[in-house]
């Protein structure tokens, strides 16, 4: 609701307070295109159209919420920046408008960097509709407007998003096309919720090998069913990405504790070593501890 109330705050009377934040004198002569289309491929084209329009125009372009597609692993994705603002030199600038305060001229790091990374994403999916505009130019520099101090009164920050703008990139041209991940799936499987029932969706979900860690818990609705299947397999995974990367070869639960027992595994293994030092870490505990405390009830530290 703050994020909301500060928004609407920053762009009322025509984003008068957004436009002296970015320095223009007259912002009564500022053009805000309406950008209302029929589904998101019409927002898409309406935005683009805007954006042409207002680069020939020689003048200051106020575009709130425009649409902006980018292609994912070869699927498009929607993008919604709270502004874009095209200069009258066919500049065009990413505007993130955030509820966190700037105190003293400086906000919370971990939050800036959240906003840049947020803006890069819109910064790629401009420079594509850029590519086919003659004279426009997206600027790698995105404009943060947040309240200032402990006031509700707005104040803008330039950030520089190259470096983001770039690990990005690399990260989408690094993903697998999601055609290639349909060639891939086993004869027969298919996910049609509609035309499948009960028992060939669940076939096709069992034939797919499982990705699991317990991030998946949060964003996928999967995350259940390829937590049993993995817990049912032993794997490591289950603990954690971290837990798994510490252990090197060690894949499954049982082979961890076979290593730790000195049954299995490399000593010269540094993951090896350290469960085995691990275990007799616990053993000097145990032997010093208190007759009252049961063995089993000491936690094992591997």
């Amino acid at each position: 609701m703050r994020g909301n109330s500060f928004e609407a705050k920053v762009k009322a009377d025509g984003g008068r307070e957004l436009l002296r934040l970015l320095g223009v004198e007259e912002p009564g002569g500022v053009a805000v295109p309406d950008l209302t289309a029929a589904g998101p491929e019409g927002r898409v084209a309406r935005t683009a159209l805007a954006l042409r329009e207002a680069t020939g125009s020689g003048a200051w372009t106020l575009l709130d919420h425009p649409l902006l597609a980018l292609e994912v692993a070869g699927s498009p994705v929607y993008l919604e920046p709270d502004a874009v603002v095209v200069r009258p030199d066919g500049g065009w600038t990413v505007v993130e408008i955030k509820s966190f305060p700037t105190i003293d001229g400086s906000a919370d790091a971990a939050k800036v960097g959240a906003a840049a990374r947020q803006a890069a994403v819109y910064v790629l999916a401009l420079e594509r509709v850029a590519a086919v505009t003659e004279g426009a130019r997206v600027a790698h520099s995105v404009l943060l407007v947040c309240p200032k101090d402990f006031s509700n009164v707005p104040t803008a920050s330039v950030v520089d998003v190259r470096k983001q703008r770039s690990v990005t990139r690399r990260q989408l041209d690094r993903l697998t096309r999601i055609d290639e991940i349909a060639d891939a799936l086993p004869e027969g499987v298919d996910f049609d919720v509609a035309e499948r029932s009960p028992e060939e969706l669940t076939a096709s979900v069992e034939s797919v090998p499982h990705q699991y860690a317990p991030e998946c818990l949060a964003a996928c609705e999967l995350a259940f069913h390829c937590r049993s299947r993995s817990r049912e397999a032993g794997a490591v995974e289950t603990l954690g990405r971290s837990v798994r990367g510490e252990l090197g070869g060690l894949t499954t639960v049982g082979a961890v504790l076979a290593a730790a027992r000195g049954e299995a595994g490399d000593p010269d293994d540094p993951a090896v070593a350290a469960l085995r030092r691990a275990r007799a870490l616990r053993e000097e505990a145990l032997a010093s501890a208190p007759a009252r405390i049961p063995r089993e009830h000491v936690e094992c530290p591997c």
